[in-house]
């Protein structure tokens, strides 16, 4: 039935409410859900039932290292997203697709996984770390009179004192955002 909840917790009708609130900030942000309803319904199951788990909507097809930190590449719309669609025609996970895939002019395949091993992102989130105090004890010369922030889900850059609480592009929120100049 339909308000009858998994063993997960999650009844039908909150993956339903999900469903149509996601496709519908995907499209007006100009992203597409896979069009096999129940396809992406399941993926929108597996986001809520890891957002019960770990607070957070962590891909459903990767494992998650349940810490927000570590897993901030993958919370949903990843980090991968876009150079996968591009390379692709859809996202790992094949939540999202591409234009192609909508008008029919390309099926979604197996998709690689691209996300660097553990030991590879720990040395990422190091480098990263040692760039923000380093920027952190720069000034600014007179070019710029603000900071420069990058959403590290879509590309957003803005000049800003701190980075905006939410991507108004992909709506990622201020945790997903890099000091970039």
């Amino acid at each position: 039935m339909k308000g009858e909840e998994d063993e997960q917790g999650v009844s039908e009708e909150q993956v339903d409410i999900v469903y149509k609130r996601l496709k519908d900030q995907v499209e007006k942000s100009g992203y597409h859900l896979n069009p096999d309803v129940e396809f992406t319904k399941d993926l929108v199951r597996g986001l809520l039932e890891n957002e019960r788990r770990y607070g957070y909507w962590c891909c459903p097809c990767r494992l998650s290292a349940s810490n927000l930190e570590e897993d901030l590449d993958i919370v949903c719309p990843c980090y991968y997203r876009d150079p996968d669609l591009n390379d692709y025609g859809a996202c790992y996970c094949a939540l999202y697709v591409s234009d192609e895939v909508i008008r029919g002019e390309r099926e979604v395949e197996s998709i690689p996984e691209r996300r660097p091993s553990k030991e590879q992102r720990e040395a990422e989130r190091a480098e990263g770390k040692k760039r923000e105090e380093m920027m952190d004890s720069m000034e600014f010369s007179g070019k710029l009179s603000k900071p420069v922030w990058r959403c590290k889900v879509c590309g957003y850059l803005c000049a800003m004192d701190e980075a905006p609480g939410v991507c108004p592009i992909c709506k990622a929120r201020k945790e997903r955002f890099e000091r970039f100049m």
